[in-house]
């Protein structure tokens, strides 16, 4: 028989305790909060880099250099390319200095766009190959440090022409049929008797033709590119111009020169990428530098006050105090632990003995009213609140109860 004793009792499931979770800080955001801080500039940076690769791509097959005879660009020379192929004129274009060279002839004329673009090496080279060619070559633009090479003899002046619409003022046939033309730009001059100075400047020409010594060819200078672009050919006698200079013979080669030419360059004459870094760029960036150093300076001169924070969770101070004493203890800092009991010590004594906290780190004041309450050696007293800090752990153990048997001493009655 089973009596109430006996009967074994239903075991009821314990109670659990609901898990806590902590309320996040700022000291701690979530992933989510991370996400909801952060999707505005992901995606502003992923339709930037979308936006790019659309641009790239639609502009990859039709992008070209200026002066570019298959670009149809304002700046390109794509109109003055089909003109001249209307005219039984055909067009070759190039873009190292031994494929210039190779064309070089009587029935051809040479364009060089850019002839500063070439280093020392390319323009005597491209020189060499041209001097007797008995073709004609037409140099855009050329500046001091190509003339000399490509065009012994002349002399290039800094001071670029005012006026961009000129009137030929020479006997060249190519100019006078022309008229008057866009041809302001770089100027130029020669000793040369047989050279046909045209589009004169304040005295200096902005066209320029030399015979060649030999063969019957001939150099021409262009102060500017202005009658070889799209947009300025209907202008004046641009076409006009362009059509004669560039179409005397049946075949032109239009060279653009690229810095990926490295057929005629020696170890001289390489150039390191600071050199081809334009100088305005340069200067630019410096100024952006020193503009970003004197912004630094000038905010780091109005740092306001601390700003007190409600921290996410309460420190007790004995927490703090031992947290401090175990940096101390990993960085073997027992100067500074000695430095801080000593100085916290003088600043407790020195109201108890009648002296102002700001002189309580003076022994010359301190250390004589201490010795009315102290029963010991003043020397000992001397050594213990001002003197040098422990050589290992124990004794800084010995300081700290040293000090504090001190105040006792002191506040006892």
């Amino acid at each position: 028989m089973t009596t109430e004793a006996t009967r074994p009792k239903a075991t009821r499931p314990k109670a659990t305790r609901p898990e806590t979770t902590l309320p996040t800080t700022s000291a701690s955001p979530t992933p989510r909060q991370l996400w909801t801080r952060g999707r505005g500039v992901a995606l502003a940076l992923v339709l930037l880099v979308a936006g790019a690769v659309a641009i790239a791509l639609l502009r990859s097959d039709a992008q070209h250099d200026s002066l570019d005879p298959r670009s149809t660009d304002p700046q390109g020379s794509r109109a003055l390319a089909e003109l001249l192929a209307e005219r039984g004129v055909s067009t070759r274009v190039v873009t190292t200095v031994e494929e210039a060279r190779a064309t070089a002839g009587p029935d051809t004329t040479l364009l060089v766009t850019d002839p500063d673009l070439l280093t020392p090496a390319q323009q005597s080279r491209l020189h060499e190959g041209t001097a007797d060619s008995g073709g004609r070559t037409v140099l855009v633009a050329a500046g001091i440090s190509s003339v000399e090479r490509l065009a012994p003899g002349v002399y290039v002046d800094p001071a670029t022409s005012l006026d961009t619409t000129l009137d030929p003022g020479c006997a060249l046939p190519e100019a006078n049929r022309a008229g008057p033309a866009e041809t302001g730009g770089l100027r130029y001059s020669t000793t040369h008797p047989e050279a046909d100075e045209c589009y004169v400047s304040q005295r200096l020409a902005t066209l320029l033709r030399l015979p060649q010594p030999s063969g019957g060819g001939d150099t021409v200078l262009l102060g500017a590119p202005d009658i070889l672009l799209n947009d300025r050919l209907d202008q004046q006698g641009n076409a006009s111009l362009a059509l004669q200079l560039l179409g005397s013979r049946p075949h032109l080669t239009w060279y653009l020169p690229s810095l990926s030419d490295t057929t005629a360059t020696t170890g001289d004459d390489e150039r390191g990428f600071f050199e081809l870094i334009p100088s305005g760029w340069l200067w630019g960036t410096l100024q952006l530098f020193v503009a970003a150093a004197l912004a630094a300076l000038w905010r780091a001169r109005r740092l306001g006050p601390l700003v007190a924070e409600r921290l996410p969770v309460a420190i007790r101070a004995s927490e703090t105090v031992e947290g401090r004493a175990r940096l101390y203890r990993k960085a073997n800092a027992r100067d500074r632990a000695a430095a801080a009991l000593r100085s916290t010590t003088r600043t407790r004594l020195a109201p108890l003995v009648g002296l102002p906290v700001s002189r309580a780190d003076t022994p010359e004041a301190l250390l004589p009213a201490l010795s009315a309450r102290f029963q010991g050696d003043t020397r000992d007293l001397h050594t213990l609140l001002f003197g040098p800090a422990p050589t290992d752990d124990r004794a800084l153990i010995t300081l700290a109860d040293r000090l504090d048997a001190l105040e006792r001493e002191v506040r006892r009655p």
